[in-house]
């Protein structure tokens, strides 16, 4: 290939205009494949997490020695901070009221601030990646129309029109193309796939969320009945 024609001698005799755009590109990629990494990383330990308190749960342990076995100051996630926010709020409530159905919407409100706060913590950045996979073609697109307006403009200027005339400026806008698409094949592929794993989770913590909402209604009803008996 000849040396003028290589993509790195393309990129660096482009128009400070398309220069600009591969630039943002280039940073776009950088910042999506930070969130993949990160976010990939975050994700699985959250899987973990969640088969390990899962197995817990279901253990047939007590519910209070399970609340107790987490410090106060652990940073619960996932189903955990579900089952402490619920649980605390459980034991808040039932030395004040009477009423099951009070404790209850009270437990349902904490587990609803919790699961919303999972939500933020399982979709953390994924904006991002839907923002560079939706940009990054219009962006190189914008690269690639700024090449051809300057390869039509070398062209005008040109006493013969030649393909050499013309062919930098064209390999330039292709550059641009290429590397929008660089930035925003992965940044979709690696969206769609993350957003199906934090839903899927966030569904795991809705189920439990219930569950658990059930344990204590029918803890509630046996008290009441060997009370009134």
């Amino acid at each position: 290939m000849n040396d003028s024609m290589s993509i790195p001698h393309l990129i660096m005799n482009a128009s400070l205009v398309v220069q600009v755009v591969m630039l943002l590109l280039l940073a776009a990629s950088v910042a999506s494949w930070v969130v993949i990494f990160q976010r990939s990383f975050a994700l699985a330990r959250a899987k973990k997490a969640q088969r390990e308190f899962d197995e817990r749960f279901w253990s047939g342990i007590d519910l209070n020695e399970l609340y107790q076995d987490v410090p106060e100051n652990h940073d619960a996630q996932g189903a955990e901070h579900v089952f402490r926010a619920g649980f605390r709020e459980f034991n808040r409530l039932m030395p004040k009221t009477r009423s099951s159905e009070a404790v209850l919407d009270g437990v349902q409100r904490s587990q609803r601030v919790a699961l919303s706060r999972e939500e933020d913590r399982l979709n953390a950045n994924l904006t991002l990646l839907a923002t560079v996979a939706s940009a990054s073609p219009y962006i190189g697109l914008f690269g690639t129309v700024w090449g051809i307006m300057g390869s039509f403009q070398s062209l005008s200027m040109a006493q013969q029109a030649t393909l050499s005339t013309v062919a930098p400026w064209i390999a330039e806008a292709l550059v641009a193309t290429a590397m929008g698409l660089f930035a925003a094949i992965p940044a979709v592929i690696f969206y769609n796939r993350l957003s199906s794993i934090a839903s899927r989770l966030l569904g795991e913590y809705e189920d439990f969320a219930e569950e658990f909402h059930s344990i204590l209604h029918r803890n509630l009803q046996g008290r009441g009945n060997s009370q009134s008996a």
